[in-house]
């Protein structure tokens, strides 16, 4: 029997298990197969492997809820039907929600392997090793030094409830790749990084490009702090898809709309809030995304506009929020959205264009932003720093390594009337969490944006 067939079939039978004792209850399973490379010093520092089966089991009675979580194996049957019993037990002394939660009636079984490729899923670690040798290849020396990380596994998501017969199941397959060369003695830091859904997203040569590129200017260029003030600045797409990420939590979320941790307003649908040259979308047609095209309550999804040419166009509603705050969910109960930032018209594609690109004035080049954290919600103010690789066009052609700066600013004027262009061309990010369950999650953006006018609040005097 399958993986697959046994998860199923566990499935069902604690779904059986659960009815015999009149309980009212969903089951999700999260199983998977993670591995880790990392890098450092130009050596192997730990290279490792986990195999792990979650299981949650919600009980429901009336406006109460429990949730009892359990790390268990596929075949200890009866350590999850006591699981069971230990969250209808929980639930009777729950204390009674404001609201009635919903347990949907799933319509369908839904079975989606369409995120898995066997051929990413079959690398050794013979294979990461080569994609690292390529990677760097003649880029190390003494002074300068390879750490990264190889992050790669599988990931099975499947849940039932007993209001229905029917279960959904999700497996998908990713990779991601981070590599740093930093130097020993002037402690600058330079980055290239790649998302992998399917075994051709891996190209060690990009990434070679990339590092070489960046190696030349640091090792060739003058370094300098910079004035405070406000720049023009050109963001790679590490920094939009984290600043999106944020967006997300703070913007265009219904439940943190209607808990004050909003920039936006039910009131504001429909008004132009940010630059006509922004489209945001959750698309789950897009692959790379490692998209649910199902959500977990059952809804179909579809292409969700958030914000179309600037107008923003509603907000996003999972279940649990909706009923709380009497909304319709949007689809969008699932473990992360599929958020696609659109294209603008600007061919320049890559680093080395924007640096021959012609300029009427200095321009910042930021392609990552360090421990970014939000400074105030309701306003959409948040505050980052610079790192790895950040790069200072003059307009005179000259090209200077700045230190290290802090932007602190309003994603609303971020992503507003500042911005100039956005590039044609677009990349998968990957922005999945290093800690808890593995959750592959890539957001596309364009390749560059520029925004002009954003204030620098600090500036380091060294790297």
């Amino acid at each position: 029997m399958s993986v697959k067939d046994k998860i199923l079939e566990t499935l069902a039978g604690l779904r059986a298990y659960a009815r015999k004792k009149g309980y009212l209850a969903s089951l999700l399973c999260h199983e998977e197969d993670s591995s880790l490379m990392r890098f450092a010093n130009s050596g192997v520092s730990l290279n490792t492997s986990e195999h792990l089966f979650r299981l949650n089991i919600t009980a429901y009675s009336g406006q109460q809820r429990a949730t009892f979580r359990l790390v268990t194996r596929l075949d200890s049957f009866e350590e999850m039907e006591q699981g069971i019993d230990t969250a209808a037990e929980m639930v009777q002394h729950a204390q009674p929600l404001t609201y009635q939660p919903t347990v949907p009636v799933l319509g369908e079984t839904m079975i989606d392997e369409s995120g898995f490729d066997a051929s990413l899923a079959q690398l050794g670690d013979g294979d990461k090793l080569r994609y690292f040798h390529t990677a760097v290849q003649d880029l190390e020396t003494q002074d300068l030094r390879l750490s990264g990380v190889f992050s790669s596994g599988a990931n099975t998501i499947a849940l039932t409830n007993t209001q229905s017969d029917h279960t959904l199941y999700f497996k998908t397959f990713d990779a991601q790749i981070t590599a740093v060369l930093a130097h020993a003695n002037l402690k600058w830091e330079v980055i290239a990084e790649q998302s992998a859904q399917i075994s051709s997203d891996l190209e060690p040569q990009d990434l070679h490009h990339q590092l070489a590129y960046l190696v030349g200017l640091y090792q060739h260029q003058p370094a300098q702090q910079l004035p405070l003030g406000r720049y023009r600045i050109v963001f790679g797409p590490a920094a939009t898809a984290e600043m999106l990420s944020i967006l997300e939590w703070i913007g265009f979320d219904g439940g943190s709309m209607k808990r004050g941790y909003s920039c936006l307003e039910g009131s504001q649908i429909g008004q132009r809030l940010f630059s006509e040259r922004f489209t945001l979308v959750d698309d789950p047609g897009r692959q790379e995304t490692f998209p649910f095209k199902v959500d977990l309550t059952g809804i179909r999804r579809k292409a969700y506009p958030i914000i179309q040419e600037g107008v923003f166009r509603g907000f996003v509603w999972e279940q649990d929020d909706a009923d709380e705050f009497g909304m319709e969910p949007t689809g969008h109960t699932v473990p992360h959205k599929s958020l696609v930032l659109q294209g603008g018209h600007q061919q320049i594609a890559s680093l080395d264009e924007l640096a021959r690109m012609p300029r009427d004035e200095d321009t910042l080049y930021i392609p990552y932003l360090h421990y970014m954290n939000i400074v105030n919600p309701s306003r959409g103010i948040i505050t980052a720093s610079s790192r790895f690789g950040a790069l200072f066009f003059r307009k005179d052609g000259a090209i200077a390594v700045p230190y290290n700066v802090r932007l602190t600013q309003s994603l609303l004027e971020i992503f507003g009337d500042r911005v100039e262009w956005l590039s044609r061309a677009t990349v998968p990010y990957n922005t999945s969490q290093s800690y808890g369950a593995r959750n592959p999650t890539a957001v596309i953006v364009p390749r560059l944006i520029e925004v002009r006018d954003l204030a620098i609040s600090h500036s380091n005097a060294s790297y």
